[in-house]
């Protein structure tokens, strides 16, 4: 009798249906070799036709990537998946993969810096151009749209601010246009939330964030219907921005304890915003589970199982604050790690949007982002809290 698994369940087994026959390795093996021996022509051209599944040039894919990549649609809930060098690697594939020369994108204006730069500025020289808007406001998202309008393209969860989008009406509003909604899921995680379930055509991530959750491997994903992803491949291919095997593998290893981690990352979260919120050396707190959250019933009802492990705080004097943590709480510009981290928006993830447009998205010298672990939660608190008594003397 076929069972509905949870996806702590799933996670853990991704990846059984690809060890060999036999006495089977209970991790599957890791494929270095960047070129395949065929018996025969008609074994050649069944592999390179696709009429059969099958590995031959390392730059069109490896075993380990499409095991990844199974495991990984399995988990979003979309049809397939395709792997990449990064998490900007797979977004520029969607996005090539569907548009063309006089094109138009609608997209959120609070998206990851150098997703906006990508926008902004390398799609003009391709003809394809794009209205920024506040993804939290359908009217203007929907005032936005044009007749050669194709994607939506917004975060669930966004980066730095933690704003909340409604997924399920921009799908529809997309759909009604004749557009598809592209989702960069990397802040939540399918663990947390899985926007193709929610109407979302093409969903992305950073696999070097959450999914491997170690800061040991790097690239990208996106997943989504059949045909959206062969031709995102076929970008992806032609522009040479494959994932190594090593890093699938690596990222395999990782994904397996995506649902026990995602517990820890939101209940950390969760109660560092409360303690931050009601500190007086602490101007804002974002995060989606505040009750002044300004998507907080939103974020209540598609999100029940918690937020994940990021909120960003405008804290009185952060250098200070930064400085005090040395030694115990690291500033290093990335998130997602088992260890929490600090990063400085401003000056990384964000440092490619003009100054004007980062201070009108609240994004100041001030802000910082955290992206909380899965230490215990006492010793946490206490290494927060005595650094802001350190900043405050």
């Amino acid at each position: 009798m076929k069972r509905d698994y949870d996806l702590t369940t799933l996670a853990a087994r991704a990846g059984e249906e690809a060890r060999p026959e036999g006495n089977v390795p209970l991790v599957e093996p890791l494929y270095q070799s960047t070129v395949y021996a065929f018996p025969d022509l008609d074994a050649l051209e069944r592999t390179m036709s696709g009429e059969e599944s099958g590995s031959f040039y390392y730059r069109n894919g490896t075993p380990n990537a499409a095991t990844l990549e199974r495991a990984l649609a399995g988990l979003e809930g979309t049809d397939a998946a395709l792997v990449a060098a990064s998490g900007m690697a797979a977004i520029s594939a969607a996005l090539l993969g569907t548009l063309q020369s006089g094109d138009h994108v609608v997209a959120d204006a609070r998206v990851y810096g150098v997703t906006y730069a990508l926008l902004a500025e390398e799609l003009p020289r391709l003809g394809i151009t794009t209205t920024f808007v506040d993804a939290c406001d359908p009217g203007e998202v929907e005032a936005a749209f044009r007749p050669e309008t194709r994607v939506l393209h917004v975060e669930s969860l966004t980066n730095p601010l933690m704003t909340v989008p409604d997924v399920p009406r921009l799908a529809a509003l997309a759909h009604a246009r004749g557009a598809l909604l592209s989702v960069d899921n990397t802040f939540a995680s399918p663990a947390v939330f899985r926007p193709a379930l929610h109407g979302a055509d093409l969903v992305t991530h950073s696999v070097s964030k959450y999914l491997s959750g170690h800061s040991a491997a790097f690239g990208g994903v996106v997943c989504g219907q059949a045909d959206l992803i062969s031709s995102a491949r076929t970008r992806l291919t032609r522009l040479g921005g494959t994932m190594g095997a090593f890093d699938a593998w690596m990222t395999m290893q990782g994904l397996k304890t995506l649902g026990l981690r995602m517990r820890a990352h939101s209940g950390n979260a969760q109660a560092v915003a409360d303690v931050l919120a009601n500190h007086p050396r602490v101007r804002a707190v974002y995060h989606p589970g505040l009750s002044d959250h300004p998507q907080f019933h939103r974020a209540m009802e598609l999100y029940p199982q918690g937020f994940g492990g990021m909120l960003s705080a405008d804290i009185e004097d952060a250098p200070a604050f930064v400085r005090a943590l040395a030694g115990r709480i690291p500033l290093a510009p990335s998130l997602a790690d088992v260890v929490t981290t600090l990063s400085w928006p401003w000056g990384t993830s964000h440092r490619a949007l003009p100054e004007a447009e980062r201070r009108r998205l609240g994004i100041t010298p001030n802000l910082l982002r955290l992206s909380v672990g899965i230490e215990d939660i006492g010793d946490l608190l206490g290494d927060l809290e005595g650094a802001l008594e350190v900043g405050g003397e």
